[in-house]
């Protein structure tokens, strides 16, 4: 006997982008954003914006990718990790180690070529060795450098240093249930840890002069930087683009159910017969891939990496950033860590007009952080569901 069913009794497909509509907002005006940006360079366009500008840009790109990981991690998943700047940092040593390498081999066969002798490859990589290291009394190459010389290796290492060192922090602490202000402190304890040895001469990373001239790219050495830093603004472009696509994807459906849930009551979850630790290592992990990938596109237009860059007080300020912006909105972790960043580089960058009030003299320099302070406390007294919220009040607000 054949059922006969009505077309009014079947349930139609849910569309994810139906479903997630700030998703096409945002990729459209991240598309147009990008074009506005590269019609008014200096390097492809009428030159309207200074090459500076667009490195700037370009790394705030990066810094909202690294906000929505953060997001992702805490406004949903409610793991406050205050270590995730580690994992940006690291992915930036990654690539900055090939592009150090690299460019430096080209000086050196360059410089050793006009020898009547050709050099041999030892001589080549002893030569790469003294001019990296010489800065630290060293003329060897560690053997973390072994692949330097290889881009598809250490763009592997990008993903899979923070990768791996997330999901072995991560098992570590998620199965032994550290919850809370504890885990926060224990991420927080990795990046001190970490950035301490960092700083070492003897950590084959050149200690606290980090790695440098990472913004002159081997292979496109005759390239004008004003064209480099459009490249690299694309290249964050395309990065946050997919990965605000990833994340809302992977915060939509039964999944991201499971993890608010988690988010909001843990015990109850795990009563229900769902496997929190997995849940929650995943999220952890993924988030620290991302970053590695976010940091691994910043240095180069930074053109310095050191170990004062994984600081916990770093992850500190992303964990502000995400706050102003709006906890648990992916689009408010964006807004968060583009206006700050942008408004902290106008700041402290001479863009702002210092003030003289009389008996005191405001340097924004100086004051910078107090406003950051103030601002965070603010939004936090008065909306705290940050300028993301905001938005959401307008919407609703609407006929």
């Amino acid at each position: 006997m054949t059922i006969m069913t009505s077309p009014e009794t079947i349930t139609p497909r849910r569309s994810f982008l139906r479903d997630n509509p700030s998703v096409l907002w945002f990729m459209g005006l991240l598309g147009l954003f990008t074009l506005i940006v590269t019609l008014l360079s200096e390097g492809m366009g009428m030159g309207v914006i200074s090459t500076n500008l667009v490195k700037i840009l370009g790394m705030t790109l990066c810094l909202c990718l690294i906000a929505i990981a953060m997001d992702v991690v805490w406004g949903y998943c409610g793991i406050l990790s205050l270590g995730h700047f580690a994992f940006f940092g690291l992915g930036g040593y990654a690539i900055g180690m090939w592009l150090m390498y690299a460019r430096t081999e080209i000086v050196i066969r360059d410089s050793l070529g006009r020898g009547a002798i050709p050099p041999t490859e030892r001589e080549v990589s002893e030569g790469v060795a003294s001019q990296i290291f010489g800065v630290v009394g060293s003329s060897e190459l560690p053997l973390i450098w072994s692949f330097a010389g290889s881009l598809p290796a250490q763009l592997a290492l990008v993903v899979l240093v923070p990768g791996v060192l997330a999901l072995v922090f991560g098992w570590l602490a998620f199965r032994s249930r550290v919850t809370g202000v504890y885990l926060s402190i224990l991420t927080q304890a990795m990046t001190l840890a970490l950035s301490l040895y960092l700083f070492q001469n003897d950590t084959g990373l050149r200690g606290n002069n980090g790695l440098s001239g990472l913004q002159n790219i081997p292979g496109a050495l005759e390239v004008p930087q004003a064209v480099i830093s459009v490249w690299f603004f694309w290249a964050s472009a395309l990065a946050l683009g997919l990965g605000y696509l990833l994340f809302a994807w992977v915060v939509s459906g039964k999944f991201g159910s499971v993890i608010r849930a988690i988010r909001d009551n843990e015990a109850r979850v795990r009563f229900l017969g769902y496997n929190v630790e997995g849940y929650k290592l995943f999220v952890f992990t993924l988030t620290a891939v991302v970053a590695g990938i976010a940091g691994a596109l910043y240095y180069p237009q930074a053109g310095i990496i050191n170990p004062a860059e994984i600081a916990p007080i770093a992850s500190i300020y992303l964990a502000v950033w995400v706050a102003i912006g709006g906890r648990g909105r992916l689009y408010g972790a964006v807004i968060g860590a583009a206006f700050v960043s942008l408004l902290s580089s106008w700041l402290t960058g001479g863009g702002a007009p210092n003030v003289d009030l009389g008996l005191f003299r405001i340097v924004w320099t100086d004051w910078w952080l107090v406003l950051l302070g103030l601002g965070f406390v603010a939004v936090t007294l008065f909306f705290p569901k940050g300028i993301g919220g905001l938005f959401d009040y307008l919407v609703r607000k609407q006929p």
